[in-house]
């Protein structure tokens, strides 16, 4: 190695890799990367975002097939409707999520970072080809940054921004779509614009929001904001899959020079792993925390190794432990405990939303009242149901008590008819016959039917006089 890379490997964990040495901001102008890896992303990205773009607008029996609006506290996921009584299996959710990302972590790394996370979709397969397309490659890129303020270089800088803003502005219309409903938007969008200044307002924020992580942030959200990144390091292990350099056979590093006996390691210090990095590091200098698993670097390594007709995967998929000793990647304790947890979350989660119920009841007597002495040796307690209706459509209810004879009698409402989509209040008069109270509180049990078919049994306590 040179001086200068001595130098470079003991001082580049000292800072970020898009700082300088001063502690400036230092511009990525990243290479486009070509080759299978780059491939497989791109066919894993185009359909990311035709899925993120199209979902608003898929319907099954004429609900969103997702729609999490927060304002209402209404979601809406694979058609079934969710309501703020159902938060704990969101719950569930969110912790089989972190979970899942913890095992992915300990088995492939930030494989997550450079696959699927939107802000490495939108910045690597939208906002960069736009920059490529407008301003050239990374050399003509900086040139014209670098370069005066001529006409050609506001033509361009302007086209490039308009691009960000029109996209910046598709994306949070986007996200509208997904929280008020695709319907909601197209109407907003017809109505005069003074009827809705406040979701306009709030539209433009959102888009300048994406548009300035696009065009200005870009790689900082990954090296230093993300705490993802940060927290990667407490769940890597030497099992751990990632992209890694092979120093085995890499060092040590010389130049290429055909047709001379090469004494040094297959790496030629061509840099191209480095200038298609979009944070910036050299994969050289071993794991770090900015990496984002995005294969760049591997697609262009294999590339020169294919040029110099050298194998292949001097940059690849391999754990700490095969890079080292050559042993082979095996499924650890650890990994296996994250799989059963990740499992046992799977299956409470999926048990949840399928026996969670569209119709939900709750029964309980009105504070402050005591029991009442009827006519016919009957006493009388006053009750109170709220009954929440998970369905696009009116349902007819009727209450019965099951464990204990008696009757129900509603106050005002000959009959419980239940709008769609809301919680309706209902207040009622249970009489039971007073040789039936054998204590000063008796446990009943109300069924809820609808159309005859039981949907619930709700507990309660019927207060009667002491005995």
């Amino acid at each position: 190695m040179t001086d200068e890379e001595l130098l470079h490997a003991e001082t580049f964990r000292d800072r970020v890799s898009n700082v300088t040495e001063k502690g400036h901001r230092k511009w990525i102008y990243a290479l486009q990367p070509k080759g299978k890896w780059t491939n497989y992303r791109k066919y894993l990205a185009y359909f990311y975002l035709l899925t993120f773009f199209a979902m608003p607008f898929v319907k099954v029996n004429d609900l969103p097939f997702m729609m999490i609006n927060i304002l209402e506290g209404k979601f809406i996921l694979f058609s079934k409707i969710f309501w703020p009584q159902d938060f704990f299996i969101f719950a569930i959710a969110m912790i089989t999520f972190i979970v899942f990302i913890v095992l992915f972590t300990v088995v492939f790394g930030r494989l997550f970072c450079g696959w699927v996370c939107p802000q490495t979709i939108f910045m690597e397969f939208i906002f960069r080809p736009i920059e490529w397309m407008v301003e050239g490659s990374p050399s003509q890129q900086k040139k014209i940054n670098e370069g005066p303020w001529n006409a050609v270089k506001i033509l361009k800088k302007t086209f490039k921004h308009f691009l960000f803003l029109l996209f910046s502005f598709a994306i949070a219309h986007t996200f509208l779509a997904y929280i008020l409903g695709i319907d909601e938007v197209v109407t907003i969008i017809k109505e005069p614009l003074e009827d809705h200044v406040g979701l306009m307002f709030g539209l433009i924020i959102f888009t300048l929001l994406f548009y300035a992580v696009y065009a200005y942030v870009r790689d900082i959200v990954c090296t230093t904001i993300c705490p993802y990144g940060r927290l990667q390091s407490v769940m890597f292990d030497k099992d751990t899959m990632q992209i890694s350099y092979d120093y085995n056979r890499g060092e040590p590093r010389g130049k290429f020079k055909k047709g001379a006996e090469r004494k040094e390691g297959d790496c030629i210090s061509c840099l191209k792993c480095v200038q298609v990095c979009p944070t910036g590091i050299d994969i050289r200098d071993g794991i770090q925390m900015e990496c984002i698993g995005c294969t760049a670097c591997i697609d262009a390594c294999n590339d020169v190794m294919e040029s110099l007709k050298f194998e292949k995967g001097l940059i690849r998929y391999a754990s700490e432990n095969e890079i080292t000793t050559g042993k082979k990647f095996h499924f650890n304790t650890r990994m296996k405990a994250y799989t059963v947890l990740l499992g046992i979350l799977l299956i409470t989660m999926v048990a949840m939303i399928a026996t969670r119920k569209t119709v939900d009841t709750f029964i309980s007597r009105v504070k402050g009242q005591l029991y009442q002495e009827m006519p016919g040796e009957q006493i009388s307690n006053l009750f109170e149901a709220k009954i929440i209706n998970k369905t696009r459509e009116e349902i007819p209810v009727t209450l019965q008590l099951e464990n204990i004879k008696g009757t129900v009698k509603l106050i005002g409402n000959q009959n419980i008819i239940l709008k769609k989509e809301s919680i309706g209040e209902f207040t009622f008069f249970l009489e039971i016959s007073a040789n039936d109270i054998k204590a000063r509180s008796t446990p009943i049990k109300i069924g809820v039917y609808r159309n005859g078919e039981k949907i619930q049994t709700i507990k309660t306590k019927f207060l009667g006089p002491f005995l």
